[in-house]
C-alpha cells in the first residue's frame, strides 16, 4: 500500500529542495529509514533524505510513514517516510557481518557473558583459548569484563569454574539492524519483531 503523498512511480524534476532555514529539518532528513527490496526483504538502512530522493526519482515507494513527523520543502509539507520499498529488485550478495571487536560487543549488548555486568571496560574473550586451538570465530568469541577475563585466564570456562550466560552465535544482517538502529514500529514486521515484546529506543 502506498502510504505517502508522492506520485506513483513518476520521476520528478529536482524541484524538491529542503529548506535550510529549519534546523529541525536538518535533523529529520538524517533520520534512519528502513529500505526494503522489491520482495519486501530488508535491504539496508538509509537516511530519510536518501529515501526521499529515491521516491522522487520514481525508484521507491513509501510503505510506512514516521508517526506524526513532517518534512518541509520550499513550497510544500510531506510526511516523513519510515519504511520504503524499491520498485526494482536489487540482487545483492549474501550480507555477512564482519567479525570485529566492536561487532562482538554489539552482539552481546556490551554485557559480560560470564557475570552479566554492563559496567566497566569490556574486552573480547576466546572461550576456548588460542593456546589450545581456539579460533577467531563468532562461536568462540564473547564479550567479557576485565575481572572475568582475568579470572578465566588462559583456561576454558569449565576449568575456571565459569559458565556462559548464553551460547554465542553468528549474527544475521537483520540482527545487526535490530542492535544498531532505533527501531520504529513500522520496521518490526520486516525485522521479525513482535511489537509487544520489543521496546523502541528513545
Amino acid at each position: 500500500m502506498f502510504a505517502g503523498h508522492f506520485s506513483h512511480r513518476t520521476p520528478s524534476k529536482p524541484a524538491f529542495i529542503l529548506s535550510e532555514r529549519s534546523s529541525m529539518n536538518g535533523s529529520v532528513i538524517n533520520r534512519s529509514v528502513l529500505m526494503l527490496n522489491q520482495n519486501y526483504e530488508p535491504l539496508t538502512v538509509c537516511s530519510a533524505k536518501r529515501a526521499i530522493v529515491l521516491m522522487f526519482q520514481g525508484k521507491a515507494e513509501v510503505i510506512a510513514n514516521a508517526d506524526g513527523m513532517k518534512i518541509r520543502s520550499v513550497r510544500k509539507e510531506y510526511s516523513l517516510p519510515s519504511v520504503v520499498r524499491l520498485w526494482t529488485y536489487v540482487k545483492v550478495p549474501h550480507k555477512r557481518i564482519m567479525l570485529t571487536r566492536k561487532n562482538i560487543l554489539t552482539r552481546d549488548n556490551n554485557q559480560c557473558q560470564y557475570c552479566g555486568t554492563h559496567k566497566g571496560p569490556m574486552t573480547v574473550d576466546h572461550i576456548i583459548p588460542k593456546t589450545v586451538g581456539g579460533k577467531d570465530t563468532w562461536e568462540n568469541l564473547v564479550c567479557s569484563c576485565a575481572r572475568c577475563n582475568n579470572k578465566k585466564g588462559d583456561r576454558s570456562p569449565e576449568y575456571s569454574g565459569m559458565k556462559l550466560l548464553k551460547r554465542p552465535y553468528r549474527p544475521t544482517f537483520i540482527t545487526f539492524i535490530q542492535r544498531n538502529y532505533r527501531i520504529d514500529d513500522p520496521w518490526k514486521p520486516y525485522l521479525f519483531l513482535d511489537s509487544k515484546q520489543f521496546t523502541t529506543i528513545t
